[in-house]
């Protein structure tokens, strides 16, 4: 089950980010405020979800592993922004 979940949250990161917020308490304690989590939801989804994990499972600095999976997220996101650009572009 949690690899068909990293799976779902690969590709579809906002629907993810919902049912982790409506079926379990993932996002509770890490963020102070509301507006990073829908800063996150609307521009980078798939960063959100990484960052929340690593902040829930290892709390403070990140690590250097850490960050290349967080960079690789931004990648993920913003390819998957640019693609969508492109895309609309050609029509």
């Amino acid at each position: 089950m949690p690899c068909l979940f990293a799976i779902l949250a690969v590709a579809f990161p906002r629907i993810a980010i919902i049912l982790l917020w409506l079926f379990t308490n993932f996002f509770t304690g890490i963020y102070r405020g509301i507006l990073i989590p829908i800063l996150g939801f609307l521009f980078l989804p798939l960063t959100l979800i990484v960052y929340t994990y690593f902040q829930r499972t290892s709390p403070g600095v990140l690590g250097l592993e850490q960050l290349i999976f967080l960079f690789i997220a931004v990648i993920l996101d913003l390819g998957l922004v640019g693609g969508g650009l492109r895309g609309r572009r050609n029509r």
